[in-house]
């Protein structure tokens, strides 16, 4: 009887990744559709710990090779790199944060070889006036829809993110795998594409042309779509902007501690509280659970690792969490705005514990699960 239930009881588990592990892309690359079947595999028993920029900065130093404060720390890369393309679509050697393009893909063939996950978020300019992604003066979603004044204007950018993202290959020669998350923090005033300038509609209009334009029009394989909402407080908040099972791979959220050490109680219980609605959407839709963006600029509190982030995250893990990049490089930022720990830092003994308690995963913790294989 006991031969007849394992193969059964194989077969279920088989069945099970198989619905689960669905990419919507029905075409994705052998190496995207093994690493989201990884990520599934590893969901509720590692949280893959992420940070910004690793690779191109940190605290006192910029474009050394080899070098990361994560690394400078532990010994060991990240197991989640995140960059942004903000600049790509007009046409910059830079982005955003002044990371060459040129560079930021060396990093991107780096971190896959390493067996280690790349991330891209994209800060796109105004496409009505050419002003930042902060300029919300125009309503620019409904424009670059289809029919739309400026619906030209964004297909020629999507067709640069596409020579872009299919320029990224291994040193196997096979395409990156990209864990791409457009229009973040959709539930936000600041963004021109947020909740105060345009409605739930047009932006599930928006992000589903953009899936259809980039996986069937410019035949884009390599990518694993994030949606990313903020400040929600219910399931009905979460689900307000959301386009669909069918065009939604990974779910996130962003979230920062703000206001002094004295607010880590407070920041601890809200993301609980996100993690908790989203982890209950994502068994329900299917979905892998995320924080796409999280950190505590210059983490004063020399026990934030485990007093405040592991307690956050205990009760539902995410697949990985992200921490926003050490912006120390530049001289008048020498002494702050960063988001992850170094050698010397107040917090960094803390993290240490995180990492050899095995709270989080870094890169050579991951690699032992050869998530591209």
């Amino acid at each position: 009887m006991i031969k007849k239930i394992i193969p059964f009881f194989m077969f279920l588990c088989m069945s099970f990744i198989a619905v689960f592990g669905q990419l919507i892309d029905k075409k994705a690359t052998l190496q995207t559709k093994n690493l989201y079947k990884n990520l599934i595999n590893l969901s509720g028993k590692e949280v893959l710990f992420g940070h910004q920029d690793d690779l191109a900065y940190g605290v006192g130093w910029q474009y050394q090779a080899g070098k990361s404060d994560i690394k400078d720390l532990t010994g060991e890369y990240p197991a989640v790199f995140g960059w942004d393309i903000s600049g790509l679509e007009t046409n910059q050697k830079q982005n955003i944060d002044g990371v060459p393009f040129a560079k930021m893909k060396e990093y991107m063939k780096n971190a896959y070889d390493l067996g280690t996950i790349n991330t891209l978020s994209w800060h796109m300019d105004n496409p009505v006036n050419g002003k930042t992604s902060w300029d919300t003066s125009s309503i620019s979603v409904k424009s670059i829809l289809p029919n739309g004044s400026k619906h030209l204007l964004y297909t020629g950018w999507l067709d640069k993110f596409s020579v872009f993202a299919k320029s990224l290959k291994g040193t196997d020669g096979k395409a990156i795998p990209i864990l791409f998350r457009p229009f973040h923090e959709n539930g936000g005033g600041w963004f021109w594409w947020g909740a105060k300038s345009c409605t739930p509609q047009e932006y599930k209009a928006l992000w589903q042309f953009t899936v259809k334009y980039l996986r069937d029009k410019k035949q884009l394989h390599n990518l694993i779509y994030v949606f990313n909402p903020c400040d929600f407080k219910t399931e009905e908040q979460y689900l307000e902007r959301y386009p669909g099972n069918e065009f939604v791979d990974v779910l996130s959220f962003d979230s920062y501690q703000y206001g002094g050490i004295e607010k880590g109680e407070s920041f601890k219980l809200d993301i609980a509280k996100k993690l908790t609605i989203q982890s209950i959407i994502a068994k329900e839709n299917k979905k892998l659970s995320a924080i796409a963006e999280i950190g505590f600029v210059e983490i004063p509190d020399a026990n934030w690792w485990t007093n405040v982030f592991l307690k956050s995250i205990e009760a539902n893990k995410p697949s990985y969490v992200l921490f926003w990049r050490n912006a120390g490089y530049r001289e008048k930022e020498k002494d702050n705005h960063y988001y992850a720990p170094y050698p010397g830092q107040v917090s960094a003994t803390d993290f240490l514990k995180l990492v050899k308690a095995n709270k989080v995963l870094l890169q050579k913790g991951l690699k032992k699960y050869s998530i591209y294989n």
